[in-house]
């Protein structure tokens, strides 16, 4: 995808188009300051939402009760700001490949955001944009802000900083 071709993604409908192939890390490099692209939409349901909430023993009833969740703040139970973030190690691969590389590592994030909430039945999707590459033994790090939609949303759900690694 070139940099200037990144179709109309003010279409909210739009899927994905396929992750953005870079050959190695010298694409990366060159990469920077680049929209990658966007993920597809993925619904978050309420098996979704409970099952992040065993596994991280966080059972707010915001997010599990949707009898309670109805009379609540948000009208209806919501995602974990947490499980959000999460779902940004789904959507990258969607978004980019990098070829040529003996691993990646997720290193970390630098700043995460949840400017609004994710209501339980609403669609999500991802798009990132390359923000810096820089030098580390073996090869590079990168920081690719990752904000995640919420369909038909008028504020992001996140807006993450992810720090990676590719290593040749």
């Amino acid at each position: 995808m070139a940099d200037d071709d990144q179709g109309d993604h003010e279409d909210q409908n739009d899927p994905g188009t396929g992750p953005t192939v870079l050959e190695n890390t010298d694409a990366l490099r060159a990469a920077v300051g680049r929209h990658l692209g966007y993920s597809d939409w993925l619904m978050i349901d309420q098996d979704r939402v409970n099952l992040f909430a065993d596994a991280t023993d966080d059972h707010q009833w915001i997010h599990v009760d949707p009898a309670k969740a109805a009379d609540g703040p948000f009208g209806g139970p919501i995602a974990h700001g947490y499980l959000t973030m999460a779902l940004t190690n789904r959507f990258l691969p969607e978004v980019v490949e990098v070829r040529n590389i003996s691993m990646g590592i997720n290193y970390g994030v630098n700043k995460v955001r949840f400017p609004a909430p994710v209501p339980v039945g609403s669609r999500v999707r991802a798009g990132v944009q390359l923000a810096e590459c820089s030098e580390v033994a073996g090869g590079v790090q990168t920081v690719m802000v990752i904000t995640v939609e919420i369909d038909g949303g008028a504020k992001p759900a996140a807006v993450v900083e992810a720090v990676s690694r590719y290593i040749d």
